[in-house]
């Protein structure tokens, strides 16, 4: 069990009631927070003033007779000015930082009864930023009681995600209005405004399939997303979003993944599986990178979408799915057609809403809204505001809207940046020095090898994964995979790799060491070689 671990204010008027015996038939926040019988306070903070020393001292005397395992640990804290927000948010968060928090093994609880209101506003931000990494506990007589010193606790989660009805009611208020599907950034870029505008007419009056296309990091993901969450607000759909990477879905399972498959029907098949279809049922089916597609997996895409039926793997039972398809490819699906990769037939069915997303590239207009919206993000994620420099935004913008910059990863390479910059910035100020940094991490990056040796991870892991790797484990898998996709084996392969050190050791096996670096990325010899 973890410890509950209470952080609190002194009340100076309502802990306060003198020495006298009859103080125990009397509400005081701090004693009854301690006299709750559901709620075991293990240890509490209690902070106060130097002129509440004698107070204090009382109230940790008492909460030691009615809970003596309780652990009170007093800290003197003074407010000039209790009513000074500046100066009351910077001693709590500074209070807050020298905390050494053990979230492993306490839970923690803000106590927002006592202190101005100026306190318990700042407790709120304190805790939903995570500087406090708790929940808040409001305390409160309760005259349903006959024990009237004991009153009643209630616990506050500030994490909003948890809350569906005030989540969705955020959302609608702030996604209503053209600007939906945009995120809210201001973009300048007139075709891109346009395309956007048709976009916003079709997810809403048509159940049709969508295509996406344009290069890699365009936007494509974020764009299905929103249009979901339009067509969900607006009451066109009442399913689930699920968006599937289709270069994910390599040999005999993907026709499973997506379809389905019964207990049995294949070697590993341990339990029925209703496949991504299904799942879609009366909500978006958002097929990214449809291009990977095997044919075979293709024409059964394109029964489903014309008859809503399919049938799962191993199955001689129809299944129905009412789903919406949006897809989304960076290939040229009519040169796959000429290839012989990709079906005619498909592909007519679901080119009848086609949408090129530009690259960031050719939206260079659009990069400052773009960024600051990237700032915002960081914030809403973070709980720090980091903010450019006058100079230093001079500076990024100079260099990200010159016709120089290509911007090969659009928006990926966009939110990389600013993740780093805002990350690496001191005192949430980004400099020039940092804007200098990193162009020069991007440039390198963009180099015409570097991006060639990028183009190798991308055939093996998905965006997602690739953005939760370092840049030192994307450089090095990156090489791995290159040297791997030039030999035959394993053992030829980890021969070339591990060169030297193998020749350190008593006994060799190359072949075992490599088979375990790509096991940690989820990667086996079989994927490479096909």
């Amino acid at each position: 069990m973890k410890k509950q671990v209470a952080v609190s204010l002194l009340g100076t008027k309502l802990d306060f009631y003198g020495k006298r015996a009859d103080r125990w038939h009397k509400w005081r926040p701090n004693v009854s927070l301690c006299s709750q019988q559901d709620l075991k306070i293990d240890q509490l903070h209690l902070m106060h003033d130097n002129r509440s020393i004698r107070l204090a001292n009382q109230i940790r005397d008492d909460i030691g007779t009615v809970s003596p395992e309780t652990d009170v640990q007093l800290h003197p804290l003074n407010f000039h000015d209790p009513w000074d927000f500046e100066e009351v948010y910077a001693k709590l968060f500074d209070w807050c930082k020298q905390q050494d928090f053990d979230t492993d093994q306490c839970d923690y609880v803000f106590h927002i009864t006592t202190g101005t209101h100026v306190v318990q506003i700042c407790s709120y931000l304190l805790t939903e930023s995570r500087h406090f990494p708790g929940k808040l506990i409001q305390s409160a007589p309760d005259n349903r009681n006959p024990v009237k010193s004991v009153g009643q606790v209630q616990i506050i989660d500030l994490d909003l995600s948890r809350y569906d009805q005030l989540a969705n009611r955020f959302d609608i208020e702030h996604q209503e209005g053209s600007q939906f599907l945009k995120a809210g950034i201001a973009t300048k870029n007139e075709a891109f405004n346009q395309l956007i505008s048709q976009i916003e007419k079709v997810a809403i009056r048509s159940p049709e399939p969508i295509l996406l296309t344009g290069p890699t990091g365009a936007g494509k993901s974020q764009l299905a997303s929103r249009i979901y969450q339009l067509k969900k607000m607006r009451g066109a759909v009442e399913g689930a979003f699920v968006s599937v990477n289709c270069a994910t879905l390599k040999g005999e399972n993907a026709m499973a993944a997506l379809f389905g498959h019964t207990k049995g029907a294949f070697t590993g098949a341990l339990a029925a599986r209703d496949g991504f279809l299904k799942t879609a049922n009366n909500g978006v089916l958002f097929l990214d990178e449809i291009g990977e597609l095997g044919l075979e997996e293709q024409a059964m895409l394109l029964h489903a979408i014309e008859n809503k039926t399919f049938h799962p793997v191993g199955s001689d039972q129809t299944v129905s799915s009412n789903f919406q398809l949006i897809a989304g490819t960076n290939r040229d699906l009519h040169q796959q057609i000429t290839s012989g990769q990709f079906r005619e037939d498909l592909l007519a069915r679901i080119n009848l809403w086609t949408y090129p997303l530009p690259a960031l590239k050719d939206r260079r207009e659009d990069i400052p809204a773009n960024l600051e919206y990237e700032l915002e993000l960081y914030t809403r994620k973070t709980g720090q505001r980091v903010q450019f420099s006058k100079e230093a935004k001079e500076t990024f913008l100079h260099f990200a809207q010159s016709p120089m910059t290509p911007w090969s990863g659009n928006f990926r390479d966009l939110t990389a940046a600013v993740t780093r910059l805002c990350t690496l910035a001191d005192a949430s100020r980004i400099s020039v020095d940092d804007v200098c940094e990193e162009i020069t991490r991007l440039q390198f990056a963009w180099q015409p090898g570097t991006a060639a040796i990028r183009q190798v991870i991308t055939q093996f892991l998905p965006p997602e994964v690739m953005d939760t790797l370092d840049d030192f484990d994307q450089y090095q898998l990156n090489y791995v995979l290159q040297v791997c996709q030039q030999h035959q084996s394993l053992a030829s392969a980890g021969r070339e790799l591990f060169n030297i050190s193998r020749l350190q050791k008593s006994s060799n096996n190359d072949s075992s060491r490599l088979q375990k670096y790509l096991a940690k990325f989820g990667l086996k010899w079989a994927d490479i070689q096909t």
